[in-house]
């Protein structure tokens, strides 16, 4: 299981990801119903992504995501 701190780090997740399954980002947005312009921004680590896209996307790509609270907090 990989930490991602930064949205860099998740947007260099999806496209790895998305290259190793063979797939083009035209092919991911079809399957996860949104546009390639959301997975090129998405891959870029463009802050603004919306949630829902990003979980989606991640979702179609097998992705689990965990949420964790710091100790202490």
């Amino acid at each position: 299981m990989n930490k991602i701190m930064e949205v860099r780090e998740l947007g260099q997740t999806v496209k790895v990801t998305r290259k190793s399954q063979g797939l083009t980002q035209e092919q991911l947005a079809s399957v996860s119903g949104t546009g390639r312009r959301f997975i090129i921004e998405l891959e870029a680590g463009k802050e603004s992504c919306h949630l829902g896209k990003t979980l989606k996307v991640l979702s179609m790509l097998g992705i689990e995501v965990y949420v964790e609270r710091k100790e202490g907090l």
